[in-house]
């Protein structure tokens, strides 16, 4: 039970901070090409996290 709670707390948290990046996107005045180039890096942050994750993970 313990594990779903930080589960939703990590997700509710995550959510958060989608929504608060997506709010600062939407009023940014820049060129559409660079919006989209900025609205892509947390997801390139993300998957790098993760690669290395799984990489320190492994034995």
């Amino acid at each position: 039970m313990l594990i779903l709670k930080r589960q939703k707390l990590t997700l509710s948290i995550l959510m958060l901070i989608g929504i608060a990046y997506f709010s600062a996107m939407s009023d940014l005045e820049i060129n559409y090409f660079l919006k989209c180039v900025i609205a892509i890096i947390p997801i390139q942050v993300g998957a790098i996290f993760y690669m290395t994750h799984l990489r320190r993970n492994r034995p």
